[in-house]
């Protein structure tokens, strides 16, 4: 074959990635939880406009305890999408919350979330966001030995038994996990090795030792991969509680399950991660016999039930390409234009909403409103012609969207947001 033909056409379309279930038209245009595109940027007053699906929500908050052992928690990792809204809607799902710093410390108490029901991990926790957490009865993470002596102290200061678990660095990763979180060098925890030891200072110091946090990876589609690296987690902290001479009082087996932005994408098997799970549950050994045992998951959760809305303000042609040009991007979904890590920048889910029934009439760009070439949110999409005044939707647009993204560049602002 010639290199000519090999060579890719370069005004070939490029697919978008999957719109996730659950979304149907109404008179022609997207709808969400029943109600339409156009209606709910009236009532929000403007766009862009984040917009978050309660019943979405639900379903699969339900598919998932479905598919789970009952025995197993279900912890919201509030960094996926920390909107109050969205948090207090949760907090009727979910048997726990897993934050990350004490600014979303701070919007869980807001909401009235109880730090019983609320684990503190990260690699670098301030002394006043450990104060804060032990005060409010919230279990640390700990991510050091200086992280736990800290805790100590603070603890002593206050007069109160600090809640500490302790954070390990796995000697192991997730296969075909988007981002490692354990093993090999990392900021993330205590190597494995170094973990026992750590526990029975703890214990000797007067803190109350809540278990393990054992995070490997995130975003991976393969449910062996995930059987396989709960199954790790399982023997290392059997393993741990052996050297540490006590039963582990609850583990966290980290969580890494992926929704599918990408064509080709499959969605995650958790009927067979369930299963799995099950059978390990039913023959743990007596380390962890009594543990409580919990997954952490957020995008999972509320990625594919939030959308993104913009405004199309500009069509415009150059050399031939048309370009949709919105009022929003990259500022508010900095994962969907490309530039929140991937290697190579491939089409999220997107469509018109307003002519969301409509077919495919043109390929078309879809970019922000930002003076940069970065700032794209579609190449060369097969739409339906659409004309200034239509709304895009960008979907799996419920997790990393509006606070994972640089809002304020060049002065742009936050975008609106709203649970439906």
């Amino acid at each position: 074959m010639s290199i000519e033909r090999r060579r890719r056409d370069p005004n070939a379309a490029k697919p978008l990635g999957p719109i996730p279930q659950g979304f149907e038209p109404i008179d022609g245009e997207l709808a969400i939880s029943g109600r339409k595109a156009s209606d709910l940027v009236a009532e929000a007053g403007d766009t862009p406009l984040f917009v978050y699906s309660r019943d979405m929500l639900d379903a699969r908050m339900a598919a998932l305890r479905a598919a789970m052992p009952e025995s197993l928690s279900i912890h919201y990792a509030v960094k996926a999408n920390p909107h109050p809204d969205v948090i207090a809607h949760m907090a009727g799902l979910v048997d726990g919350f897993d934050l990350a710093s004490g600014g979303e410390l701070a919007i869980l108490q807001g909401v009235g979330i109880d730090g019983a029901h609320i684990s503190f991990a990260g690699p670098g926790k301030r002394p006043r966001e450990i104060r804060a957490a032990i005060a409010a009865g919230v279990t640390l993470n700990c991510e050091s030995e200086t992280e736990a002596e800290r805790a100590l102290e603070i603890g002593r200061e206050l007069g109160i038994e600090p809640k500490v678990a302790v954070r390990v660095n796995p000697d192991f990763d997730m296969r075909g996990s988007g981002m490692k979180m354990g093993g090999g060098a990392k900021q993330f925890g205590l190597d494995a090795q170094r973990v026992p030891a750590l526990i029975r200072h703890l214990i000797d110091g007067g803190a109350q030792w809540r278990g393990l946090h054992i995070y490997t990876g995130s975003q991976t589609l393969e449910a062996d991969a995930v059987i396989e690296t709960q199954g790790h987690v399982l023997d290392l902290a059997a393993r741990i509680a052996r050297e540490v001479g006590q039963p582990c009082p609850a583990l966290n087996l980290g969580g890494g399950f992926g929704i599918p932005y990408f064509a080709g994408n499959e969605p995650l098997d958790i009927a067979a991660i369930g299963a799995a799970l099950g059978d390990r549950f039913a023959n743990l050994p007596d380390e962890l016999a009594e543990t409580e045992m919990a997954i952490e998951l957020g995008r999972y959760l509320v990625g594919e039930a939030g959308v993104y809305l913009a405004q199309i303000v500009d069509r415009k042609e150059s050399h031939g390409e048309i370009f949709l040009i919105t009022d929003g991007g990259l500022h508010h979904q900095l994962a969907a234009s490309g530039n929140f890590g991937a290697v190579v920048r491939r089409n999220y889910p997107l469509a018109i909403a307003t002519r969301f029934d409509a077919p495919t009439a043109e390929i078309a760009n879809v970019v922000g409103c930002l003076c940069t070439p970065l700032d794209r949110l579609a190449d060369k999409a097969e739409l339906p012609r659409a004309e200034v005044g239509d709304l895009i939707a960008v979907f799996c647009a419920g997790a990393y969207g509006a606070s994972a993204s640089p809002m304020h560049f060049l002065g742009q602002g936050p975008a609106l947001e709203m649970l439906v």
